[in-house]
């Protein structure tokens, strides 16, 4: 049989008849052209294959198209692993702190391994994240942690980053524990959202002091965070990072005895060799700049 014959009968049988197939065929081809072909076919297998008016296959024909529909339904898929293992993408989703100042050299080392790498970013909060990854709109995602990794996701721990609190440059405190011995804290607290790890790792921290300060300011970044504590808005809770330690318009108090907070690398299914490549990357990276708050590497 002509293999090209078996095509046009795929795109006949799947779309219920030769005038259907004629628009849905990629590529140009009048009906009389289908319809000597399909007779030519017909003549090859010594059968016939469909009746045309009302259309139907016969026994035969639903054979033979349930023999050429899964070679040919798979082509594109077939095509998309080909162009993938020639140019890999890779679809990452973190803080938007993360993608800003630190992924990029991460980025750098996985493109000296795949050159035509493709990479699509995208910020969010951590159930932004988790949301994406089971629907598949992601590969992996970098995020703070709290608790147990979620069901049926892939988790490796990769830092632990101690909690500050964030104070104007001016400011006259000294320790945070200045703020505990107080009856009632008047300063207003500017967090980022209370799912997020670090605002619920500060809340535990708080209620082991019996300390009731409730976020008076929610910011979607912890750059939002130190910002509206330069400009006079309050106090702030974040993670000891050169880019909020180093602000220029605030400085830090370290918090105490709060735990800190895990960023973890969250992945659905089993780990491709790009997935695996961006893990001993990402570690290799976090050794340089944060050798003491890299965790003992291992899935959680």
């Amino acid at each position: 049989m002509n293999v090209h014959h078996l095509e046009l009968f795929y795109y006949v049988a799947k779309h219920g008849g030769i005038s259907a197939a004629v628009r849905a065929i990629p590529y140009g081809i009048q009906q009389p052209a289908v319809s000597g072909q399909m007779g030519k076919l017909e003549e090859d297998a010594g059968v016939k294959l469909f009746e045309r008016s009302p259309f139907k296959l016969t026994p035969a024909g639903a054979r033979l198209f349930a023999h050429v529909q899964p070679f040919f339904e798979g082509i594109d898929a077939v095509a998309d692993r080909i162009r993938e293992a020639a140019a890999p993408r890779l679809r990452v989703g973190a803080a938007e702190l993360i993608i800003r100042e630190h992924l990029h050299s991460v980025v750098d080392r996985l493109r000296a391994h795949h050159p035509q790498m493709k990479l699509a970013l995208r910020s969010g909060f951590t159930v932004e994240l988790e949301s994406w990854l089971r629907a598949g709109e992601i590969d992996l995602a970098i995020t703070p942690l709290e608790g147990r990794p979620p069901a049926r996701l892939n988790c490796v721990r990769m830092l632990r980053m101690p909690l500050v609190l964030v104070v104007p440059r001016d400011s006259k405190l000294k320790s945070a524990e200045e703020l505990w011995a107080q009856k009632e804290i008047a300063e207003p607290l500017v967090s980022v959202p209370p799912t997020e790890a670090i605002s619920r790792i500060f809340r535990k921290g708080l209620q082991r002091r019996r300390v009731n300060w409730p976020p008076a300011i929610e910011a979607s970044s912890l750059e939002l965070v130190a910002r509206y504590v330069e400009r006079g808005y309050g106090l702030g809770v974040s993670v000891a990072l050169p880019e909020i330690v180093q602000h220029p318009g605030v400085r830090t108090l370290p918090l105490e005895g709060f735990d800190p907070v895990e960023v973890v690398i969250l992945w659905q299914g089993e780990a491709t060799p790009l997935i695996r490549l961006v893990l001993e990357e990402s570690r290799r990276y976090a050794l340089e700049l944060w050798p003491d708050w890299v965790c003992d590497h291992g899935k959680a």
